[in-house]
């Protein structure tokens, strides 16, 4: 759709992680973290530039020195604090970097595969502008419960075999697809019509814990990337 040609992906990295130090540019099977998603994002034809936005030297100077086709931007002093919303440093991004839709993902997704976003930016311009944007899910069929007890999806009384449940959705950090008038006007990524898009669970690991590092470590492994 002409409206949406121009996509440019943005990729925010932190130099500093709580609870995996040095996260962003460890090595994960060979080579830093934030590598396998800047060489996923290559691989997807629909995209026209990428950017990311960083406050780390090392990962400025690791995407100098290997990825040199990959833009970046150094975040600024008032956006590195850990607890500014990720739209306020989207909004920074956006203004810097015109395009007519933005993809959204993070380095800790990195078996997320470039036939998934590129087939999720078919999946918008499709049907846009029924659905005026987009983001990635992870499907649950599992007995959820609240706080205090209580079935959300399930009635204990009944008991059904999980595969029979009524599915219900994760939102994971894999792709999120936006204007920048969406950005603006909502202050937020999701616009008021936004598409659901399933990634597969074997793809949507996200690397928040030293566990999962480990594990996604060894996906890799298996999966020879």
């Amino acid at each position: 759709m002409k409206q949406l040609q121009k996509i440019v992906a943005l990729v925010p990295m932190r130099h500093h992680s709580e609870r995996v130090p040095g996260k962003n540019y460890r090595l994960l099977n060979g080579k830093p973290l934030y590598a396998h998603i800047v060489e996923t994002l290559l691989d997807v034809p629909e995209v026209s530039k990428i950017v990311v936005d960083t406050d780390s030297p090392v990962i400025l100077e690791g995407l100098a020195k290997n990825y040199p086709q990959v833009g970046t931007q150094e975040r600024p002093e008032h956006l590195r604090a850990g607890t500014i919303p990720m739209n306020e440093i989207l909004l920074h991004d956006t203004a810097l970097e015109p395009a007519d839709l933005y993809l959204q993902t993070h380095s800790t997704n990195p078996l997320l595969r470039a036939e998934t976003l590129s087939a999720a930016i078919k999946a918008l311009r499709d049907n846009y502008p029924a659905y005026d944007s987009l983001f990635g899910v992870t499907r649950l069929q599992t007995r959820l419960w609240d706080q205090l007890a209580r079935p959300i999806n399930h009635n204990p009384a009944i008991l059904l075999r999980t595969q029979d449940l009524p599915p219900t959705y994760m939102e994971n950090s894999c792709v999120y697809l936006f204007t920048r008038q969406t950005l603006e006007q909502r202050r937020n990524r999701l616009g008021e019509r936004p598409y659901m898009f399933e990634v597969s669970a074997a793809e949507a690991w996200d690397i928040d814990e030293e566990l999962t590092f480990q594990i996604v470590d060894l996906l890799l492994k298996q999966r020879g990337a």
